[in-house]
Protein backbone atom coordinates (compact mmCIF):
# COMPACT_ATOMS: atom_id res chain seq x y z
CA UNK A 1 0.00 0.00 0.00
CA UNK A 2 1.41 3.12 -1.06
CA UNK A 3 -1.36 5.57 -1.10
CA UNK A 4 -4.50 6.02 0.58
CA UNK A 5 -7.58 7.91 -0.88
CA UNK A 6 -10.15 9.57 0.96
CA UNK A 7 -13.86 10.44 0.21
CA UNK A 8 -14.94 13.69 1.73
CA UNK A 9 -18.45 13.91 2.81
CA UNK A 10 -19.55 11.70 5.33
CA UNK A 11 -16.04 9.97 5.22
CA UNK A 12 -13.44 12.84 6.80
CA UNK A 13 -16.31 15.33 7.59
CA UNK A 14 -19.65 14.92 8.80
CA UNK A 15 -21.25 17.01 6.31
CA UNK A 16 -23.89 14.73 4.78
CA UNK A 17 -25.72 16.59 7.94
CA UNK A 18 -24.73 19.89 6.52
CA UNK A 19 -25.79 18.56 3.06
CA UNK A 20 -29.02 18.49 4.47
CA UNK A 21 -29.91 21.54 5.93
CA UNK A 22 -28.76 23.42 2.90
CA UNK A 23 -30.87 21.07 0.52
CA UNK A 24 -33.94 20.88 2.61
CA UNK A 25 -33.65 25.18 2.77
CA UNK A 26 -33.42 24.33 -1.03
CA UNK A 27 -36.77 22.76 -1.24
CA UNK A 28 -38.44 25.28 0.98
CA UNK A 29 -37.60 27.84 -1.97
CA UNK A 30 -38.74 25.69 -4.55
CA UNK A 31 -42.03 25.39 -2.83
CA UNK A 32 -42.09 22.23 -1.59
CA UNK A 33 -40.39 19.48 1.11
CA UNK A 34 -37.47 17.01 0.62
CA UNK A 35 -38.65 13.65 1.51
CA UNK A 36 -36.10 10.71 2.99
CA UNK A 37 -36.23 9.03 0.74
CA UNK A 38 -34.95 11.03 -1.97
CA UNK A 39 -32.38 12.77 0.59
CA UNK A 40 -31.25 8.97 0.99
CA UNK A 41 -30.35 8.32 -2.62
CA UNK A 42 -28.92 11.69 -2.93
CA UNK A 43 -25.86 10.49 -0.33
CA UNK A 44 -22.63 10.53 -2.56
CA UNK A 45 -24.28 11.16 -5.64
CA UNK A 46 -22.86 14.66 -7.76
CA UNK A 47 -24.51 17.99 -7.32
CA UNK A 48 -26.07 17.92 -10.86
CA UNK A 49 -27.57 14.63 -10.20
CA UNK A 50 -29.06 15.94 -6.98
CA UNK A 51 -30.85 18.56 -8.34
CA UNK A 52 -32.29 16.30 -10.61
CA UNK A 53 -33.37 14.15 -8.11
CA UNK A 54 -34.65 16.96 -5.70
CA UNK A 55 -37.07 18.20 -9.15
CA UNK A 56 -38.25 14.71 -9.35
CA UNK A 57 -39.02 13.90 -5.65
CA UNK A 58 -40.87 17.65 -5.70
CA UNK A 59 -42.87 16.74 -9.09
CA UNK A 60 -41.36 20.40 -10.37
CA UNK A 61 -39.56 21.34 -13.65
CA UNK A 62 -37.34 24.15 -13.25
CA UNK A 63 -33.94 25.53 -13.79
CA UNK A 64 -31.42 23.27 -12.83
CA UNK A 65 -28.34 24.94 -13.31
CA UNK A 66 -29.88 28.03 -11.43
CA UNK A 67 -30.66 25.74 -8.37
CA UNK A 68 -27.23 23.92 -8.53
CA UNK A 69 -25.67 28.07 -8.07
CA UNK A 70 -28.32 28.34 -5.15
CA UNK A 71 -27.68 25.01 -3.82
CA UNK A 72 -23.43 25.77 -4.12
CA UNK A 73 -24.29 29.55 -2.58
CA UNK A 74 -26.50 27.99 0.71
CA UNK A 75 -23.91 25.11 1.09
CA UNK A 76 -20.99 27.46 1.01
CA UNK A 77 -22.81 29.46 3.42
CA UNK A 78 -23.11 26.50 6.26
CA UNK A 79 -19.11 24.98 5.55
CA UNK A 80 -18.05 28.39 6.21
CA UNK A 81 -18.99 27.92 9.79
CA UNK A 82 -16.82 25.13 10.02
CA UNK A 83 -16.62 21.71 9.22
CA UNK A 84 -17.08 18.32 11.74
CA UNK A 85 -15.07 15.51 11.60
CA UNK A 86 -16.43 12.22 11.60
CA UNK A 87 -15.29 9.97 14.20
CA UNK A 88 -11.56 8.99 14.40
CA UNK A 89 -11.13 10.63 10.68
CA UNK A 90 -8.74 13.65 11.88
CA UNK A 91 -6.56 11.26 13.44
CA UNK A 92 -6.27 8.57 10.95
CA UNK A 93 -5.53 11.36 8.14
CA UNK A 94 -2.37 12.63 10.68
CA UNK A 95 -1.40 9.02 10.76
CA UNK A 96 -1.25 8.21 7.54
CA UNK A 97 0.79 11.36 6.35
CA UNK A 98 3.09 10.35 8.99
CA UNK A 99 3.92 7.17 8.25
CA UNK A 100 4.60 8.65 4.87
CA UNK A 101 1.90 7.52 2.30
CA UNK A 102 0.65 9.71 -0.40
CA UNK A 103 -3.23 10.77 -0.18
CA UNK A 104 -5.84 12.03 -2.17
CA UNK A 105 -9.41 13.68 -1.20
CA UNK A 106 -11.50 12.27 -3.99
CA UNK A 107 -15.08 14.14 -3.84
CA UNK A 108 -18.09 14.08 -5.55
CA UNK A 109 -18.00 18.30 -4.30
CA UNK A 110 -17.68 20.98 -6.73
CA UNK A 111 -14.33 22.61 -6.28
CA UNK A 112 -15.76 25.95 -4.86
CA UNK A 113 -16.96 24.47 -1.70
CA UNK A 114 -13.83 21.94 -1.13
CA UNK A 115 -11.79 25.14 -0.84
CA UNK A 116 -13.71 26.11 1.92
CA UNK A 117 -14.06 22.74 3.62
CA UNK A 118 -9.89 22.51 3.37
CA UNK A 119 -9.84 24.99 5.29
CA UNK A 120 -10.83 22.22 8.31
CA UNK A 121 -9.51 19.84 6.33
CA UNK A 122 -5.86 21.13 5.99
CA UNK A 123 -4.29 21.93 2.25
CA UNK A 124 -1.28 20.10 2.92
CA UNK A 125 -2.40 16.74 4.15
CA UNK A 126 -3.43 15.98 0.33
CA UNK A 127 -1.18 15.74 -2.04
CA UNK A 128 -3.84 15.73 -4.73
CA UNK A 129 -7.69 16.71 -4.63
CA UNK A 130 -10.08 15.42 -7.46
CA UNK A 131 -13.26 17.50 -6.82
CA UNK A 132 -16.47 16.62 -8.64
CA UNK A 133 -16.68 19.32 -11.26
CA UNK A 134 -13.34 18.05 -12.57
CA UNK A 135 -13.86 14.87 -14.02
CA UNK A 136 -16.61 14.05 -17.29
CA UNK A 137 -18.39 11.59 -15.21
CA UNK A 138 -18.22 11.47 -11.24
CA UNK A 139 -18.97 8.79 -9.09
CA UNK A 140 -20.30 5.78 -9.23
CA UNK A 141 -18.06 6.12 -12.65
CA UNK A 142 -14.50 5.55 -11.43
CA UNK A 143 -13.45 8.25 -13.36
CA UNK A 144 -12.76 10.18 -9.80
CA UNK A 145 -10.74 7.37 -8.32
CA UNK A 146 -8.54 6.92 -11.52
CA UNK A 147 -7.58 10.86 -11.82
CA UNK A 148 -6.44 10.57 -8.51
CA UNK A 149 -4.26 7.51 -9.08
CA UNK A 150 -2.56 9.21 -12.33
CA UNK A 151 -1.93 12.45 -9.69
CA UNK A 152 -0.15 10.49 -7.22
CA UNK A 153 1.16 8.61 -9.73
CA UNK A 154 0.80 5.05 -8.66
CA UNK A 155 -1.24 1.95 -9.80
CA UNK A 156 -4.77 0.45 -8.68
CA UNK A 157 -2.88 -2.56 -6.70
CA UNK A 158 -1.04 0.38 -4.80
CA UNK A 159 -4.22 1.81 -3.56
CA UNK A 160 -6.79 1.99 -0.42
CA UNK A 161 -10.21 3.85 -0.42
CA UNK A 162 -11.84 4.96 2.01
CA UNK A 163 -15.16 5.67 1.53
CA UNK A 164 -18.96 6.20 3.33
CA UNK A 165 -21.69 5.96 0.31
CA UNK A 166 -22.66 3.17 -1.97
CA UNK A 167 -21.58 5.08 -5.18
CA UNK A 168 -18.40 6.06 -4.25
CA UNK A 169 -17.65 2.59 -2.62
CA UNK A 170 -18.68 1.33 -6.60
CA UNK A 171 -16.55 3.89 -7.92
CA UNK A 172 -13.41 3.27 -6.39
CA UNK A 173 -13.99 -0.41 -6.66
CA UNK A 174 -14.22 -0.53 -10.11
CA UNK A 175 -11.20 1.82 -10.02
CA UNK A 176 -9.43 -1.34 -8.93
CA UNK A 177 -8.96 0.07 -5.68
CA UNK A 178 -9.39 -2.21 -2.03
CA UNK A 179 -12.44 0.04 -0.30
CA UNK A 180 -12.34 0.58 3.60
CA UNK A 181 -16.33 1.17 3.60
CA UNK A 182 -17.54 3.03 7.02
CA UNK A 183 -21.01 3.45 6.15
CA UNK A 184 -22.47 6.78 7.62
CA UNK A 185 -26.24 7.80 6.30
CA UNK A 186 -26.50 4.57 4.06
CA UNK A 187 -25.95 1.38 3.91
CA UNK A 188 -23.19 -0.42 1.63
CA UNK A 189 -23.85 -3.44 -0.02
CA UNK A 190 -21.16 -6.35 0.42
CA UNK A 191 -18.79 -6.89 -2.68
CA UNK A 192 -15.79 -8.24 -3.73
CA UNK A 193 -13.00 -6.11 -2.01
CA UNK A 194 -14.71 -4.34 0.28
CA UNK A 195 -13.39 -4.71 4.19
CA UNK A 196 -16.46 -3.05 6.81
CA UNK A 197 -15.44 -1.54 9.54
CA UNK A 198 -18.42 0.92 11.69
CA UNK A 199 -15.94 3.73 12.89
CA UNK A 200 -12.15 5.25 12.22
CA UNK A 201 -11.73 5.48 15.49
CA UNK A 202 -10.23 1.73 15.97
CA UNK A 203 -8.85 2.29 12.47
CA UNK A 204 -5.02 3.00 12.40
CA UNK A 205 -2.20 2.69 9.56
CA UNK A 206 -1.26 -0.97 10.50
CA UNK A 207 -5.00 -1.83 10.07
CA UNK A 208 -5.36 -0.02 7.11
CA UNK A 209 -2.40 -2.10 5.66
CA UNK A 210 -4.05 -5.34 6.63
CA UNK A 211 -6.98 -4.06 5.19
CA UNK A 212 -5.50 -3.58 1.58
CA UNK A 213 -3.87 -7.16 2.15
CA UNK A 214 -6.93 -8.76 2.67
CA UNK A 215 -8.54 -6.84 -0.48
CA UNK A 216 -6.09 -7.49 -2.67
CA UNK A 217 -6.31 -11.64 -1.66
CA UNK A 218 -9.90 -11.70 -2.19
CA UNK A 219 -10.17 -9.91 -5.06
CA UNK A 220 -6.75 -8.91 -6.78
CA UNK A 221 -7.01 -5.82 -8.61
CA UNK A 222 -8.00 -5.68 -12.78
CA UNK A 223 -5.73 -4.47 -15.09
Amino acid sequence: MRAVLFDMDGTLTDSEKLWTVALERLAEELGGSLSEAARAAMVGQAIEASIRLLFDDLGIDGDHAAATRRLLDLTEQIFGEGLPWRPGARELLHAVREAGLRTALVTATHRRLVETALETLGRDRFDAVVCGDEVSRGKPDPEPYRRAMELLGVGPQDCLAVEDSPTGTRAAADAGAVVLVVPSEVAVPQGPGRVFESTLETVDVARLREIHATGRALSPVRA
